[in-house]
């Protein structure tokens, strides 16, 4: 399994993989309540990214927060893409950048990870290879608060006092949310065995 190496402090590791300029955020975290948008912008997000890489397409699924009816999030579609190899960027990053996309985090010693953001909708997308086993992590992950109440509104209840901190980078509220994904996520694996 590659994991993150970081050598040093986050921010550090975080602007080295960072193209372009790195927003500071410095602010709280503005979260939605559910809405019913979400999946309609997904949709059509698919449908752009579908027409865009064709074939290419492994896997291709709406996840995060805004892909879970119920739970509040901030209102940006996370969808992760696998693809054959996300390290061979000949092979899809021209397609998406020409469609609009912008390649945003180029993470090599994190299962080859790509980030793009969006052409006029708000998105994450998470481009892996076909078998890392990241993306089945991200879409058991959703599976299961799509499934359960009680892990969802535990998962709510931490976002929300999370959200309230005044944050740097969004990234390091969604770092600060990685204590109770492992909890939540610890739980489902002893509820398998």
């Amino acid at each position: 399994m590659v994991m993150h190496n970081f050598n040093g402090n986050r921010a550090d590791y975080l602007a080295s993989v960072t193209i372009g300029e790195r927003v500071t955020h410095n602010d709280s975290i503005r979260l939605e309540e559910y809405d019913d948008r979400w999946p309609v912008l997904y949709g059509r997000e698919e449908h752009r990214i579908r027409e865009t890489l064709k074939d290419r397409v492994v896997i291709l699924e709406h996840v995060g927060s805004t892909s879970v009816p119920g739970l509040c999030a901030k209102p940006i579609i996370d969808i992760v893409l696998a693809v054959e190899d996300s390290a061979d960027e000949a092979s899809y990053v021209p397609a998406m950048e020409e469609a609009g996309y912008t390649l945003h985090i180029r993470e090599p010693g994190w299962y080859d990870h790509r980030l793009f953001k969006g052409v006029d909708t708000p998105i994450n997308l998470h481009v892996f290879s076909a078998d890392c086993e990241e993306t089945d992590r991200m879409i058991g992950f959703r599976n299961h608060l799509r499934s359960n109440e009680t892990v969802r509104n535990e998962y709510a209840a931490e976002k929300r006092r999370l959200a309230q901190r005044k944050w740097k980078h969004v990234q390091n509220y969604a770092d600060a949310k990685s204590e109770v994904i492992q909890k939540i996520r610890g739980a489902d694996e002893d509820a398998d065995h």
